[in-house]
């Protein structure tokens, strides 16, 4: 009897490890997804500024989002563990700067980022915890200088069109990695530079080449609009 006993016992760990394992693994890669705030403003369902003023004319963050290697991603998976503010307190103010809200009404963020955490956030709890991940898009928007890449490659926010190849080209050439251009639509109906798309391992720590890229796809003129 004591021998089943720690065998049993062994077991349980053994399920228990590969339970960890498989929690652990529940993703394949991250999306780090930046948006162009101008583009976001100029179409036809406009933008509203965050309580605290117009945000820099810079890319901001829109997410960091847990990913799987079919094209498919988890979501909303721990309700049990809510976005709670006091947990970030010393991250406000470098969220406020590089992840603002641009929705309607105006607002201070915290909805914004509530429901980046409980969408995607928790799926990765796993790996990181709430400070870890938003601390983690903090630091890969650091690694990731999407308007700085733009810039030196001659490609300003004025409003003028550039070819996808030569926006592409810009980021991959100062990043190390192919990135996926979304594109939207002004209130013209022109093509125009609205998310970055990298792909991020799962540690949230550096970029990779994508596993796989998102549906859709741009105009091969696209407009960069100012802010």
């Amino acid at each position: 009897m004591e021998f089943k006993g720690s065998v049993f016992i062994k077991l349980l760990l053994l399920l228990h490890f590969f339970s960890v394992l498989c929690a652990s693994q529940d993703f394949d890669f991250f999306y780090f997804v930046q948006q162009w705030p101008g583009s976001y403003c100029d179409t036809q369902k406009s933008c509203c500024y965050p309580t605290k003023g117009k945000p820099a004319a810079d890319f901001g963050i829109h997410g960091l989002w847990p990913n799987y290697n079919d094209g498919k991603y988890p979501s909303n998976c721990d309700p049990n563990n809510p976005f709670d503010p006091s947990g970030i307190s010393d991250l406000t103010s470098s969220l406020e700067s590089n992840w603002p809200t641009l929705a309607c009404p105006s607002g201070d963020g915290i909805e914004f980022w509530t429901h980046e955490w409980d969408k995607h956030g928790t799926c990765s709890e796993s790996v990181l915890k709430q400070h870890d991940y938003f601390e983690a898009a903090l630091n890969l928007k650091q690694k990731a200088n999407l308007l700085q890449a733009l810039t030196s490659a001659g490609i300003q926010a004025d409003g003028q069109s550039y070819s996808l190849s030569e926006i592409k080209g810009a980021i991959e050439g100062a990043i190390g990695f192919t990135p996926f251009i979304e594109c939207n639509v002004d209130s013209s109906g022109n093509s125009q530079l609205y998310q970055v798309y990298l792909c991020v391992n799962t540690s949230g720590s550096d970029f990779i080449e994508c596993p796989v890229f998102p549906r859709g796809k741009c105009g091969s003129d696209i407009e960069f609009p100012s802010f």
